[in-house]
């Protein structure tokens, strides 16, 4: 493999943008613009047979090409270049090998549906645009050109390739061309078709060159999503000397797509700016995600990995959902914001349909999970002392150990995690904790001036723990009897998760205040909410809480359409029924490093002893293998998929997590 050329290796590509005369010249001004947005450094030589900058002959046009393209290589950039054909591609080829031509010959990938290798009809020394690799391989040449083999033969591919002729096939048989046909990509897939024509092409000792003829899309059998894909392997190229898209007309949307795809920076670069710019506060995977869609993501390298995480329930429809992305392109594009000063006509009907689907009397919309908990627990403490009439400045909060509720300073001190409380105090007064599922201290710790009980019904960032049955109906009777506001946080649990719409529905228990979250945005915008009876909410009053984008149309439209494909997809019900068999299926592993396996409906958690097997270890191991997981405290595994996974998906999941976790368990063993 060639040496890294390019950008030193993994940093940003300086891209030379360089156009024939065409309708390409047209695509210039918006491809500038997206990779900027991409964050690829371009400058645009100019069309080369613009207004004083036409050679005065064909030839000499050619040469002064390959002389633009030779020099961008010296340079250190990389050609970009747009053409109305191919014509042009031979002298822009030779002038990159040109520049090459100490280090060795330069391999090809040509996504084209033709060879391009026809056999010159009146004798040698006649050439066209049809003998693109017979000329770059030095077989054939234009009239008064010299040959210049600047291509390795068993470097050089066409991928694709739809047309051709007998006398094509045995052309570049014999010079040693590899054609991956179209017939092989279907059967294949493109994605894996170019990844063998890529370590073909990348096996030329001089780099390499990739040219792409739009006309080999056709999305009955090469379509361009999958091939945008495809190119996403490309920014881990660094010996990817040069670009070409010829007859960009065909699909002049798509070619910006292509370039991007192509020439974006890599994961490793993207993951060096976040370093560099970027608060320290999140340690993620060493993955970087490009693409979405349904419950798969796509890295920048075009790899493919299921989401086993869903964005901590966030993504609960998947990434994508054509319903979310109709519904928040048409209201986008209606009415967005206008902040609660003024009221607007699509929020009233999401807070309509959440207290008509949860059984409240009032709702309060937010933006994030912790802006909901905050709004909870003002409302607890103003209703403690104008309802309850607890003296002013002396409500209390308890809630469970273990607990997740956010990261806010006042919820912060609730938790029992060292690390979430570490330099952040003083905390509020009056918040405390109980051990989770312990009802008998939960009894002990009320007195007259408790305000609330906050608590998860299941403890997600905990370790997706759940009490013993009963304890849940046990805190509400408590609460009732002391007079205690019980508070569910079903921000990771609600709408369908655990198999019923709230987790609380599972012990038949209604709580005074439900906080929703996450998933009610659809995975494309923060949406959460707070809701109670009257008794509760009107604590409230004109001034006393508030959030610009709280309510927002936009989010209210999302949500709405949210809370409709969730009834319309019967996914509660999917939910418990698929989740269900995956950890039965999980329950396989129990014994040695795993310890547990338990959760409901599609939020499990696989708890590992750590003397045997580090969970984080355990989840950079599924991430190698397509499987998208997040330890928590380094001891469970969480799985929480979106809940439209169909189940074979669900099922071959559970195939690669038994196995990996079977193989670490095995080198364990062998280490030890």
């Amino acid at each position: 493999m060639a040496e890294a050329i390019v950008g030193g290796g993994h940093g940003p590509r300086e891209v030379l943008l360089v156009e024939l005369a065409g309708e390409s010249s047209r695509l210039h001004g918006r491809l500038l613009r997206e990779l900027g947005r991409a964050g690829i450094r371009a400058r645009w030589h100019g069309n080369l047979e613009g207004p004083g900058s036409r050679p005065a002959t064909l030839p000499a046009l050619l040469q002064h090409l390959a002389g633009v393209c030779g020099a961008a290589v010296d340079g250190g950039e990389l050609p970009l270049l747009l053409s109305p054909d191919q014509s042009a591609t031979v002298s822009a080829w030779q002038g990159v090998a040109r520049a090459r031509e100490a280090h060795g010959r330069i391999g090809l990938i040509l996504i084209d549906a033709r060879l391009d290798a026809e056999a010159p009809e009146d004798g040698p020394g006649i050439a066209d645009e049809h003998q693109i690799l017979p000329r770059l391989l030095g077989e054939s040449t234009a009239a008064g050109d010299a040959p210049f083999p600047c291509l390795d033969p068993g470097c050089v591919c066409v991928v694709a390739a739809r047309e051709w002729t007998s006398a094509e096939v045995e052309r570049v048989s014999r010079l040693g061309v590899r054609v991956f046909g179209l017939s092989e990509v279907r059967r294949r897939g493109f994605a894996a078709t170019f990844c063998d024509a890529l370590s073909i092409a990348r096996s030329a000792a001089g780099g390499f060159v990739v040219s792409l003829d739009l006309s080999a899309l056709d999305e009955r059998q090469l379509s361009a999503e999958s091939l945008a894909t495809a190119l996403h392997a490309l920014r881990e190229c660094p010996d990817l000397l040069a670009f070409e898209i010829a007859r960009a007309q065909v699909a002049p949307e798509w070619s910006s797509e292509f370039a991007v795809a192509a020439l974006g920076l890599s994961s490793r670069t993207l993951r060096a700016l976040e370093d560099c710019h970027g608060a320290h506060n999140y340690d993620p995977l060493p993955v970087v995600f490009a693409r979405g869609k349904g419950v798969w993501l796509w890295d920048v390298s075009g790899r493919r990995y299921l989401d086993m995480m869903s964005a901590y329930s966030a993504v609960s429809l998947g990434h994508g959902h054509p319903r979310l992305l109709d519904v928040l392109s048409r209201q986008a594009a209606r009415l967005s914001l206008t902040s609660r000063a003024y009221s607007n006509d699509r929020l009233p009907l999401l807070l309509e349909r959440l207290c008509e689907l949860f059984g409240y009397e009032a709702a309060l919309p937010v933006n994030t999970g912790l802006e909901a908990v905050e709004t909870a627990l003002k409302a607890a403490r103003k209703w403690a002392y104008r309802v309850k009439g607890v003296a002013p400045d002396a409500a209390r909060i308890i809630a469970c150990d273990g607990n997740f509720h956010g990261r806010s300073i006042a919820i912060v001190g609730l938790s029992s995690d060292d690390q979430y409380r570490d330099g952040f105090g003083p905390f509020p007064p009056g918040l405390e904790r109980i051990p989770f599922g312990d009802a008998d201290a939960l009894e002990a710790a009320i007195t007259p001036q408790t305000a609330a009980f906050l608590v998860e019904p299941i403890q997600g960032e905990g370790g997706i723990r759940l009490p013993l049955a009963g304890w849940l109906a046990r805190c509400a009777e408590i609460c009732r009897r002391h007079h205690v506001l019980l508070i569910a946080d079903e921000v990771q649990t609600g709408l369908g998760r655990t198999g019923k719409l709230l987790a609380c529905a599972h012990e038949g228990v209604r709580p005074d205040g439900v906080i929703v979250g996450k998933a009610l945005g659809g995975g494309l915008l923060p949406v959460s909410a707070f809701l109670a009876d009257r008794a509760v909410m009107d604590v409230f009053a004109p001034g006393d809480h508030g959030s610009t984008f709280g309510g927002n149309p936009l989010a209210a439209a999302v949500a709405l359409e949210t809370l409709d494909v969730i009834t319309d997809e019967n996914l509660c019900e999917h939910a418990a029924g698929a989740g269900e068999r995956f950890r039965r299926a999980l329950e396989g592993l129990l014994g040695g490093a795993v310890r547990d396996v338990r959760g409901r409906g599609l939020f499990i958690g696989v708890d590992l002893d750590p003397s045997r097997l580090d969970a984080h270890h355990a989840a950079q191991c599924l991430l190698e293998r397509g499987i998208l997981t997040k330890d928590t405290h380094g001891t469970v595994l969480r799985f929480a998929p979106p809940l439209v996974i169909e189940q074979d998906e669900l099922d071959w999941a559970a195939g690669v997590i038994i196995d990996t976790l079977e193989r670490l368990q095995r080198d364990a063993v062998v280490a030890g």
